[in-house]
């Protein structure tokens, strides 16, 4: 595939311009909101604090890039902090995936994190794919909080009870305890970036998103996840049968759509259940993925 080559140097100037602090007005009394962007660390992505909540970058609304570190902070008003979500975008032939450094992104796609998680504590923002389906499980199901969404997407993958779903994962593989199953939620993480990027040409125009089809990309990513958690700790790639067929029938799906649909609710796809035993079957010693929860991609 046809790589557009880019220099880190040549994206950091780029964030340089837009400025540590965010472009827009910088209040009087700010708070700093800081983190990191990845699936890999994330070099050059947009990123901004979506005032409207429709995924774009707005005239006003506050922005910056990411550095040579995939790190961003945003000089925002102390009342704003945990009001509005922060959306991150990866950039066709800008933004660099550190996992792969020697050429820019040639598909974009879209994270974010949810507005409950903001915080002004230091480098504690960390905008990933887990962070991007927790924020959609909450916004397709009203009734699931912060702490369920963490939970259910936890459960999904199969991980124990302690492993922070919103945490820097790269950072947490590095050493400890759990370093292993942060690995394995870097690994997942990668994979469903690829499905994301796979389905960039369905989804993103430019630097805006049709919505209905990223919803519906989403929710089917969710009703997958123990899959896509399953094909990682079976040591396969994206190129396997299993994310294939999923690559392949998500396009089939997102292809169908009427860009110009109204509000589809995907809120079935996104159901509240927090138990393990929803995602995961034990038997004879051997633990196994269930089928989708919506009768989704075949396992």
């Amino acid at each position: 595939m046809k790589r557009y080559m880019i220099t880190i140097s040549t994206v950091i100037a780029v964030g340089l311009i837009a400025g540590c602090g965010g472009s827009g007005s910088t209040p009087a009394t700010s708070t700093a909101v800081s983190g990191k962007v990845a699936d890999g660390y994330l070099v050059g992505a947009t990123v901004f604090l979506d005032k409207n909540s429709n995924y774009q970058l707005d005239s006003g609304e506050l922005s910056t890039m990411t550095d040579a570190n995939g790190a961003y902070t945003l000089n925002m008003a102390a009342a704003d902090v945990g009001k509005y979500p922060i959306v991150a975008m990866a950039i066709q032939g800008v933004t660099i995936d550190k996992d792969f450094p020697a050429a820019a992104m040639t598909s974009g796609y879209m994270l974010s994190m949810p507005a409950t998680a903001v915080s002004g504590a230091v480098n504690s923002n960390f905008i990933s794919p887990m962070s991007t389906i927790i924020r959609e499980k909450m916004a397709a199901n009203s009734g699931m909080t912060f702490n369920d969404s963490k939970v259910q997407l936890r459960n999904q993958m199969g991980l124990p009870v302690g492993i922070d779903m919103m945490a820097d994962y790269i950072a947490g593989s590095m050493s400890g305890t759990n370093a292993t199953q942060y690995q394995a939620m870097h690994t997942t993480a990668q994979q469903m970036a690829g499905l994301m990027a796979g389905q960039a040409g369905l989804v993103m125009n430019g630097s805006s998103v049709n919505l209905n089809r990223y919803r519906s990309m989403m929710a089917t990513i969710n009703s997958n996840m123990s899959g896509i958690a399953s094909n990682v700790i079976n040591g396969q790639s994206m190129t396997s049968a299993f994310m294939n067929n999923m690559m392949s029938q998500m396009q089939t799906q997102l292809g169908s759509m009427s860009i110009s649909s109204g509000f589809v609710n995907y809120s079935g796809m996104f159901r509240n259940m927090t138990s393990s035993r929803y995602f995961w079957s034990t038997t004879a010693g051997t633990t196994t993925p269930t089928t989708p929860m919506t009768g989704g991609m075949m396992m």
